[in-house]
């Protein structure tokens, strides 16, 4: 049984990158060993499901695996689908305590997707489901291998690309829903599997 102190908390002394309105990279907040075993450690921790979703009429189940884990009670929506959730592990209770105190947001809920391989993939969307409010603000944390993240602007279609290596936290805040769709198209040259953890906070008031 892996313990917190088996893990190195995420730092936030490291280089930052600037990108897009609303999209911030803390890049490698964990050293490559932890993030490696953060990652096996999710790989058994968690309760993997691929969900079915229905799109233009027809029922497809999602190109990834996904776990999702919050505080009781609160249920997630989107794409027609309703979570609930898995209890938090120590693990990751205290990763995200460590990122609700350098972020300043009371997080309670976390979506864990896992890439298997780079056929594995996210559509364009946008994180503004109606529980998680206007102007969320989601800590997406990136363990296992390098993948390809887009950010499209929604009036002008402008693109803008950013490379995802693993023990980087990218944060979304202000206005990054609102005016941009994102995605993480498929590589078929990348083998390995990637992981995210993206923390959220969901209003209890609009969990039915």
């Amino acid at each position: 049984m892996q313990s917190v102190t088996d893990f190195t908390m995420p730092l936030f002394n490291t280089k930052v990158k600037s990108l897009p309105n609303g999209f911030i990279c803390h890049q490698n907040t964990i050293s490559s060993v932890k993030a490696d075993a953060l990652y096996h450690y999710l790989l058994d921790e968690c309760a993997w499901q691929q969900p079915k979703i229905v799109i233009y009429g027809k029922t497809v189940s999602i190109p990834r695996l996904q776990c999702y884990i919050a505080d009781e009670g609160l249920e997630y929506q989107y794409s027609g689908l309703t979570m609930a959730p898995e209890p938090w592990s120590a693990v990751l209770l205290a990763i995200k305590n460590r990122l609700s105190h350098t972020f300043g947001v009371p997080f309670n809920a976390l979506l864990v997707n896992w890439y298997r391989d780079g056929q594995d993939s996210m559509g364009w969307h946008s994180d503004d489901e109606p529980e998680l409010g206007r102007e969320p603000c989601i800590a997406s944390l990136s363990l296992g291998a390098s993948r390809l993240f887009k950010m499209r602007q929604k009036q002008t279609l402008q693109v803008y690309n950013l490379q995802l290596q693993s023990g980087d936290c990218l944060l979304m805040s202000g206005r990054s829903q609102l005016d941009f769709q994102h995605s993480l198209p498929k590589q078929p040259s990348v083998k390995q599997g990637r992981i995210n953890l993206t923390f959220r906070y969901v209003l209890p008031h609009h969990v039915r």
